[in-house]
This record gives C-alpha cells, sequence and structure tokens, in this order.
C-alpha cells in the first residue's frame, strides 16, 4: 500500500513538472513581441522618409499626390497601431500582465481584453489597412487616367485587392458575431 501511494506521490510530482513546463512556455513569445517593437521602430523611420518624400515635392505636386503621400502615412500609422495591438495584446492575453502601476496610461481596451476581442481589433485593423490600399489604388487610376488608360494587369491587381478586402470584412464580421454569440447568455 505505501508503494503505491510513493508511485502516486512521484507521478503528481511528474504532472506538476509538467504542467508548470507548459505554462512557462508561453514566455517562447516574449522574444516575437520584442522583435515585433523593433520592426515598428523600423517602420517609425519609415513614416519620417515617406514624410520627407511628400514635403520635397510638395510645391509642385498634384492634388492627387498630396493625397496618396497623406495615404502612406495613414497606411504607416495603422500598421503600427497593428502591430501595437499584437504586441500588448497578445502579450497580456498570452504571456503576461503588465503592471502599469500608477501609470494613468494605461489603454482602456486592455481592461477586457482576450483571445476573441484581439481576433476582432486585428481582423478590423487588416479591413481598415485593406480599406486603404484599395484607395490609393482608385486615386491612382483617377489621377493616371487622363494620361493613359488602365491595362489588364492593373485591372486585375485592382479586382484582387477588392475580393481581399471583402475577404477581410467578412472575416471580421464573423469574427465579431462569433465574439458577440460567445458574450450572449442564451445562446
Amino acid at each position: 500500500m505505501a508503494k503505491d501511494s510513493q508511485d502516486e506521490g512521484i507521478l503528481k510530482k511528474l504532472e506538476h513538472g509538467l504542467e508548470y513546463f507548459i505554462f512557462a512556455s508561453r514566455w517562447v513569445q516574449a522574444p516575437i513581441y520584442v522583435a515585433l517593437i523593433f520592426a515598428a521602430f523600423a517602420y517609425a523611420w519609415k513614416s519620417v522618409q515617406e514624410l520627407l518624400h511628400l514635403l520635397q515635392g510638395f510645391a509642385t505636386a498634384t492634388e492627387s499626390t498630396i493625397m496618396l503621400g497623406i495615404l502612406s502615412l495613414v497606411d504607416i500609422s495603422m500598421v503600427a497601431n497593428l502591430v501595437n495591438m499584437v504586441v500588448v495584446g497578445g502579450y497580456v492575453t498570452f504571456v503576461s500582465r503588465i503592471d502599469f502601476g500608477e501609470n494613468g496610461d494605461r489603454p482602456d481596451w486592455l481592461d477586457h481584453i482576450n483571445a476573441n476581442t484581439l481576433k476582432v481589433k486585428l481582423a478590423g485593423s487588416l479591413a481598415s489597412i485593406s480599406a486603404i490600399h484599395l484607395l490609393k489604388s482608385f486615386i491612382d487610376i483617377t489621377a493616371s487616367a487622363a494620361e493613359k488608360p488602365m491595362s489588364a494587369g492593373h485591372e486585375k491587381v485592382i479586382m484582387w485587392q477588392a475580393i481581399i478586402h471583402g475577404v477581410f470584412l467578412a472575416s471580421m464580421m464573423l469574427f465579431a458575431w462569433g465574439e458577440k454569440m460567445q458574450r450572449h447568455d442564451n445562446h
């Protein structure tokens, strides 16, 4: 009888050690989030370059050129927001809580973030970024329509951008609907 009890104790310790190891493995994601932060710094530098490019030709730029430059900056901003959401939301959801102390800069959305709400936010961000790219293509078509007709290759690109944008929108709506269903008490 003592042997069985001792074996059960060893098995419980092994099980506890394995569970601790599995739980601690969440820290494997931390370097990925740090890498994304460095990528965001590189992208921030790209926004400075884009602004300098926009200002450099501002005096002779057409309205369409200025609009495209501004949309590029908006696009960069939205991608940076997406990266920030992934880093902060992913870290808080999957790795560890962030202790903000007395700092009042804590984003409100962190108080009710989970994997599902993070998916909805990410899908919304991707749909917004896709919309900016589609809008840039439409403006580019309008600006260059007087000079030359749209080629079949350009037409295909626009078509695929529109299809991809539709897929992002549908995904966002499905994620949001799924999130709502999970929160609904009577589903």
